[in-house]
């Protein structure tokens, strides 16, 4: 089996523990809007908003997840362009938790759900 560095282990079951937040925070934030004001002109981007970050974490996840497994299974040492791929994989879904995460704030701020 392919090693990896315990500390890059580390680093991908933080990682991963972030998104499970995130999905989370945005379906509660998602159905506390839609409970308190409907789904109406007013409400429908925010809606959209909290469903579309809460897919673009999702897909970070997936991606992280899909690399993990196949590095796994890689054998019997790990490539450079797995290595790569998840490297490129952990900085986007760093990226995209924080930016979901400012998102869904701005939500709860506008809606007054805080």
């Amino acid at each position: 089996m392919a090693k990896l560095p315990e500390e890059t282990l580390t680093s991908i079951f933080e990682l991963l523990r972030q998104p499970e937040e995130q999905i989370e925070y945005a379906s509660a934030t998602e159905w506390q809007l839609f409970t308190e004001y409907g789904e109406n002109e007013r409400t429908l981007l925010e809606l959209e908003e909290l469903f579309n970050a809460r897919e673009r974490v999702i897909n970070s996840y997936s991606r992280i997840n899909n690399i993990l497994l196949r590095i796994l299974q890689e054998q019997p040492t790990l490539s450079n362009t797995m290595l790569e791929m998840l490297e490129r994989a952990i900085l986007q879904g760093t990226a995209s938790v924080d930016a979901v995460n400012a998102s869904i704030n701005e939500v709860k701020r506008q809606w007054n759900l805080l």
